[in-house]
């Protein structure tokens, strides 16, 4: 769990895409090229939803908005967030325990073999670098990292996967995936030659097909098990008819 840092209010920020709204509980979609959290004066869906909740309460003073877990900034997709601190640490204490659901679309270069799978490596962190990368499963710092996949679709891009995580490393599903040689397209930092979704001049800004797809977890308060789905970008539109909005 990470606590907010104070930020410069605009009502001019695009507002997020509400998906779920109950209590202290909020699930948003996140629109790919877009930081989870950020310095001050640097965009973020964070800076984004604390503007829209100010706004919309009239509150005169900060807005507390926590953080349970992080979503990469190429990456679009369902994230959840807390509005007081208790429902965040129930939040983050789900995520901590692996008792969240975590469900994700991939496109990846090459087809995948065998359709239906498991991954399992050890990654690490690489030290003053954004980036992760596959260890020897006796490497101090490896930890290990495990996801399950099954194929929805070829084309001639490539496969079109969904993945569920067992393991949150750092840049997981972009890491083993390229490791077996399907990196995610548009995922240039991991080797991907595909273009992907708009070609912004700020390579910061462009977006990989990585989708966090569906959350479930238990309401903080109520204990209620919920399930939110987030639609694909509009970039996506030649894959949406096959699978839902």
């Amino acid at each position: 769990m990470e606590q907010s840092s104070p930020e410069t209010f605009s009502t001019e920020l695009p507002p997020p895409e509400i998906l779920y709204e109950s209590g202290p509980c909020l699930v948003v979609n996140k629109p790919s090229g877009l930081l989870t959290q950020s310095p001050l004066g640097i965009d973020s869906i964070e800076v984004r939803i604390k503007a829209f909740l100010k706004a919309r309460e009239h509150k005169p003073g900060k807005v507390y908005l926590g953080v349970p877990h992080r979503l990469d900034r190429p990456a679009s997709g369902v994230m959840v967030f807390g509005t007081h601190a208790r429902a965040t640490k129930r939040l983050a204490q789900q995520f901590e325990g692996r008792l969240v659901t975590k469900i994700y679309w991939a496109c990846v270069e090459g087809y995948v073999s065998p359709r239906d799978g498991t991954w399992e490596d050890h990654l690490r962190k690489v030290p003053d670098e954004a980036r992760a990368e596959v260890v020897a499963a006796d490497h101090a710092e490896g930890r290990p990292a495990v996801l399950r996949y099954k194929t929805l679709q070829t084309a001639e891009w490539g496969t079109w996967l969904e993945i569920e995580l067992e393991t949150g490393r750092t840049h997981q599903i972009r890491i083993q995936a390229a490791s077996r040689g399907h990196a995610v397209l548009g995922d240039a930092q991991y080797g991907s030659t595909t273009a992907f979704g708009p070609q912004h001049d700020d390579v910061r800004l462009r977006a990989i097909a990585l989708h966090a797809r569906s959350l479930m977890f238990r309401h903080p308060m109520t204990q209620e098990q919920v399930e939110v789905i987030a639609p694909v970008p509009v970039y996506w539109p030649a894959l949406k008819p096959m699978f839902g909005p």
